[in-house]
């Protein structure tokens, strides 16, 4: 997961931008009464999620019987996300959050759209909640649909209030055979309490990370296959391990827990590996 800066644009604000081109004024007069009610929404969300326990905060049936859950998900369908829309200004900002357009759910993927954080089906008065609001590739917001977490255990990581980029906790082992593939996981750092790790783990899980990751290894294995086999033969395993080292340290400085920093220390510590066995 990939730590983005939280938006700080005013709840309350952007609902109303949202909603200012809406031609129906009786439409507009019950939109516009529930303001409060969406600010009030939006703060109970961004202390809940500071606090992992966004599983505290339960769905609401109806907003004050003022207004519909449909006539809220019409708001970000129409009034957020289409292209001339009072509101895509914003939705375009939040898009453009991530650092090379990177999804900072898998960090691998392009952003494409933006996930809620808790689904709008079933907290429409978060719909255009900034701070619900995160830009993600197709594939994670396809992956995480509308699934809301019973426990703290099951809050999958929020990208503006989580900061796990500090703790080495992404980990690779090698798989010997022919051809070599690599296996990742998750190993808790000492500092970290259970449900922060189980968080982790779930989060993992959730967004099939091992086996995305156990991919793009993949073809890189075979892209320095080739010149691991010349250094083998030049330096022998302890150029092979170095080499890989280094890789791994400049890999490391650029992003801790990227697949590529995991990938390379476990290939750099693996004998059987740096002996040859690239080449099986």
């Amino acid at each position: 997961m990939r730590k983005l800066e939280k938006p700080l644009d005013d709840p309350g604000l952007v609902f109303l931008t949202c909603i200012s081109r809406v031609k129906d004024i009786e439409l507009k007069s019950r939109l516009t009464s529930i303001e409060t009610t969406i600010v009030n929404a939006a703060n109970e969300f961004e202390t809940a999620a500071s606090k992992n326990m966004v599983h505290t905060i339960k769905p609401r049936i109806d907003l004050d019987k003022i207004v519909t859950k449909q006539e809220l998900l019409d708001i970000y369908t129409n009034r957020m996300v289409k292209k001339d829309a009072p509101g895509r200004s914003i939705y375009e900002k939040l898009l453009n959050l991530p650092v090379h357009g990177r999804c900072p759910l898998c960090g691998q993927r392009i952003v494409t759209t933006l996930d809620h954080h808790l689904p709008k089906s079933e907290y429409p008065e978060l719909a255009v909640v900034p701070t619900n609001l995160i830009p993600a590739c197709s594939d994670c917001n396809k992956i995480k649909m509308n699934s809301i977490p019973a426990c703290a255990e099951q809050e999958t990581i929020h990208p503006y209030f989580d900061d796990i980029e500090t703790d080495l906790w992404l980990y690779a082992e090698v798989c010997e055979g022919s051809p070599p593939a690599l296996k990742f996981f998750v190993q808790s750092p000492d500092s970290w309490d259970i449900v922060k790790f189980n968080r982790v783990k779930n989060y993992f899980k959730i967004f099939k990370l091992s086996g995305l990751y156990t991919s793009h290894a993949a073809t890189e294995i075979i892209n320095i296959q080739g010149y691991l086999s010349d250094l083998l033969s030049r330096t022998g395993y302890k150029g092979v391990s170095d080499h890989l080292s280094e890789q791994a340290k400049s890999r490391e400085s650029a992003y801790l827990n990227s697949w590529q920093t995991a990938m390379y220390k476990a290939l750099a510590s693996n004998i059987w590996y740096c002996s040859g066995g690239f080449k099986e």
